[in-house]
Formats: C-alpha cells, structure tokens, sequence
C-alpha cells in the first residue's frame, strides 16, 4: 500500500490509548508518530508517561518509548504532523465532542473509541462487516464541518458485538424481539485486577450508561441514511441487562431471539458461518478471515478458551437452541478491547482508507 500513513494516538497514556499503540506496532498502513495526553503527561517520553501502568500482555514497543507525549489540548500542533488520529481520551463527554470537532476542523480524520459523538446524527458508527455503507454520511458532515478531508467516526460499544452481528448474520428472518443479558470483563472499564481487587470473585449487576448503549446502538448500526443523517432501524426491540463479572478481558451474552420468519437451526448456524462483510472481501490488515463461527459443544464458548479467535477480531457463538417463550436463544462471546475497542476502530480506518476517506496530507 505504498508509504504507511502518519498517526496520532490522542489519550495515549490510558489503557485503550496503549491498546491502539499496541495494535499499530508493525502495522502495514499506520505508524505511530504522535501521541498526545494530559498536560501531566505533556513533555514527557512516552515510557516516562506511562510508568508502571503499562497494561497489555506484551512489552511496551521500542518506536514509541522514546516519543515525547504532547498535550492533547494544543490541537494544531497534535494534529500538524500527522494523517489521521485515533482517539481514545478521557474527559467528559461535552469535551471530548468538542475537542474531536477541533481535530477534525484541523481536516484530520479521526476515528474514535468514544461514545461521545455515537448519536450525532451525521457521524457514522461502524461495524464494518455490517454498515460501511454508512462511511456515505461523511460527506454531509464534512458540509457541516467547513472541511475538505476533517471528519469523526465512531466504533460502538464494546458489549454490542458478541450479539450484534449474530443478529445481522439473520436478517433476512427480520429479528423482531431480542433480551440479552451481557457479562462484562473489567478491562471495560479500564481496570486490570490489581486496580480493581473488588472485583475478585464478585458480581455487579450494574454498569453505569451501558444497557441504553446496548439497546440502542444496534439500532444505528441497522439504521439508513435519510436527509443528511443516520436514521435509527425500529426493529428488533432489544431490552438488555449489563453485569460486571470477575474476568479481565471478553465480554459475554446471553440473548434471546424473536423472528417474523422463523428458521431452522441449520439455517441459522448456516448464515452465521457463511457470513463475510466488506473487510473479509478487501482482505483488511486488522480483518478476521472468519467474522463469525458457529461452535457446536455445549460448553462453548468459554472466555480462556476462545476470547482470542481471530486474534480477538472474530465473534464465537454456541448454544443456539430454540426457546419455550422465544423462538432461539444462544451464547455470544467477543473481545472487548479488540473487537470492542481499539482493534475495531483500526478496522474502521482500515476501512475508510481502503474507501478513499484517509489519506496522506
């Protein structure tokens, strides 16, 4: 793909920042060259920044200890030596609406990890095996914007994606009624074990903001662009429970399903293994060449066993059975902090630049 394109990591310093930092080590179309934080963190080395609170599995990469963390509210100078910036910071949500607006008007694309701009109407929130058509609402927002090449876009929440695409995948069954139930790893919320001790061996059955986020933003996802905005699908009505349970990283559901055309079990298993969306087509970096498997044992999926599929970027199903009060039910599992965060916003850029939308400066 010729000269790999410049990046910026804006909230580089927390847990989703060093997950993009991670995921963009050796990556053939991005390279980290800037990474911005708090203005605690401003001038110092990255590796300085950071400290002992480097949160991945693997060593921090050596193209990035030495850059010095700039300060993520000097939005020109961030945004003057770079293609396109992931972000990933932690304000409150009117700020981070603000400051992604800032950076995009800079005619820097960014690609967010934030719920802050999900519901701006023209702003797309993708999945990309399931709406990269949505990628067309660009356009418009760059109309509103005043830039050429500036724009948001946005990945959805993380406990959408061990049912959304199952849902997708059955389409053509129109899905009309969904209960799930998620149960969700504490690198959710951005805490590892030693941060959180409560959580050894405890159950929260609350989680601030995230069942609305569950109900509703698979309903975006599923929505069609009319009159310049990204109009929310009726269907299915999905009422959700969100609970935090005693796993670091994979976040579960448990969903139940009513259709207007009900299948077969076969069918059903058939269009979940045989589904392929645009980034399996274009052979994406970051893309899983299975989205979806379908596994037969009873006791599948299981968080140890199968949270890493695809290198995290896949989703694992099991237990599709049908249900006395529903028509099917089934277990979904994903990876949230690759699939659900930092791996699907650089699938999206993948995306976008495969589309054109990302580009060298």
């Amino acid at each position: 793909m010729g000269e790999r394109l410049k990046v910026g990591v804006l909230g580089g310093t927390g847990m989703v920042g060093q997950r993009f930092v991670s995921l963009l080590e050796d990556h053939p179309w991005f390279e980290v060259k800037v990474i911005a934080a708090s203005p605690r963190s401003a001038g110092k080395t990255y590796s300085e920044a950071v400290g002992d609170r480097w949160k991945m599995k693997t060593p921090m990469p050596a193209s990035v200890k030495d850059i010095k963390v700039m300060n993520v509210t000097e939005v020109d100078k961030v945004a003057a030596d770079v293609d396109m910036l992931f972000s990933a910071v932690d304000m409150t949500k009117d700020e981070i609406r603000a400051i992604e607006e800032e950076y995009a008007k800079t005619e820097t694309p960014v690609v967010s990890n934030n719920s802050a701009h999900r519901w701006t109407p023209d702003v797309p929130m993708i999945i990309p095996e399931i709406n990269p058509g949505h990628t067309d609402i660009i356009e418009a927002q760059k109309k509103r914007l005043g830039t050429s090449r500036g724009f948001i876009c946005v990945k959805p929440n993380c406990s959408i994606q061990s049912y959304t695409p199952a849902l997708y995948a059955w389409k053509e069954y129109e899905p009309q009624e969904v209960v799930a139930a998620t149960y969700q790893a504490i690198s959710g919320a951005g805490k590892t074990f030693k941060d959180w001790p409560e959580m050894v061996e405890n159950v929260i059955p609350y989680i601030s903001g995230e069942e609305e986020k569950s109900e509703q933003e698979p309903l975006k996802i599923f929505g069609s662009i009319e009159n310049g905005q990204i109009v929310k699908a009726k269907l299915p009505v999905i009422t959700c429970t969100c609970i935090r349970v005693p796993v670091l990283d994979g976040h579960t559901a448990a969903a139940y399903v009513r259709f207007a055309k009900k299948p077969s079990k076969e069918e059903l298993i058939e269009k979940l293994v045989s589904f392929k969306g645009e980034p399996q087509k274009l052979a994406l970096p970051s893309a899983p060449a299975q989205f979806i498997r379908y596994m037969e044992e009873p006791d599948r999926p299981q968080v140890k066993l199968d949270v890493d599929f695809e290198r995290g970027m896949g989703i694992s199903i099991g237990r599709l059975r049908e249900d006395n009060v529903y028509d099917y039910k089934f277990v979904g599992l994903s990876h949230n902090t690759l699939r659900g965060a930092a791996g699907g916003a650089v699938l999206c850029a993948e995306l976008l630049k495969a589309k054109g939308y990302i580009t060298s400066k």
